[in-house]
């Protein structure tokens, strides 16, 4: 059995109402099943979003750190973006 913790919440009148709703219809057990299904989502997004700090922007950083001269300038940069741009706009019109 999971170990549970009781919150006192405070929700808005129509989430409130969608909340009891779920559990009247049966969907769910009891409003705090509801609440819990609600915040998988945002568990797995924050996880997620900490897999790629973790594994692809502490990394980047560490090698620009370690070879600066390998970046680009902003100029360098908005010259890139401006050449995508163009390029997908010329694809768009091609299809």
């Amino acid at each position: 059995m999971r170990a549970t913790r009781s919150l006192s919440i405070t929700l808005p009148v129509e989430i409130a109402d969608m909340v009891e709703a779920k559990v009247a219809s049966g969907e769910y057990a009891s409003e705090s099943d509801v609440i819990a299904e609600g915040l998988r989502p945002m568990a797995a997004h924050d996880a997620a979003i900490e897999r790629w700090l973790r594994d692809e922007v502490v990394p980047t950083l560490q090698e620009m750190d370690a070879h600066p001269e390998r970046g680009l300038t902003g100029d360098e940069v908005d010259r890139y973006l401006d050449e995508l741009a163009a390029k997908l706009g010329e694809q768009m019109t091609k299809e």
